[in-house]
């Protein structure tokens, strides 16, 4: 199937891979693909800025560690004291060990990373949106209509976490790909 990624895919592909391992993530998931595509030079990743979410942004709202400041913050409890507390009682980190360890995040940043069950999934539908529009080549814009399709996934619940209305993206990267060579 990736023989008939165009470059843009392919390097949101390679991207998300490196973005997973960056942020010491087991596999590749949808969110790391979003992340990606937001990563690049090409039109998807355009409509992904013009919607608010750019690289930096996603990355600021991928739930890496599971902890809500603000939501932590509305009941009263400061992240950032609980993290220096811990830091102190159990030593640099603490919190990080806690939620699967830098040692075993560094071991794994070497590692080659699979995709998970629903970047896969992604990946297929991306070539189904594709072969819908009669492209022959599988764009980083087919990529993101994938994730908007899938709706029960990381990718899609970061998207909405910025504040993007997924129908309005995929109308504009529809529009895109419409006007793209096939």
């Amino acid at each position: 199937m990736f023989e008939r990624f165009a470059s843009g895919a392919r390097q949101a592909v390679v991207d998300a891979q490196q973005t997973a391992r960056d942020l010491g993530d087991p596999r590749i998931t949808v969110a790391h693909l979003v992340v990606a595509v937001a990563s690049g030079s090409d039109p998807a990743a355009d409509a992904l800025r013009r919607a608010g979410a750019d690289r930096a942004t996603l990355l600021d709202h991928l739930d890496d560690d599971g902890l809500d400041a603000a939501a932590l913050g509305a009941l009263g409890i400061d992240l950032d004291a609980v993290r220096r507390r811990a830091d102190t009682v159990f030593g640099a980190g603490a919190l990080d060990r806690a939620a699967g360890g830098r040692a075993a995040r560094s071991r794994r940043s070497l590692a080659h990373l699979p995709f998970g069950k629903d970047a896969k999934k992604t990946l297929e539908v991306a070539l189904r949106e594709a072969v819908r529009l009669g492209h022959r080549r599988i764009e980083a814009g087919h990529v993101l209509l994938a994730v908007v399709r899938l709706d029960d996934t990381d990718g899609h619940a970061l998207l909405r976490r910025v504040g993007v209305d997924p129908a309005a993206l995929a109308a504009e990267v529809s529009a895109g790909l419409g006007t793209a060579a096939a």
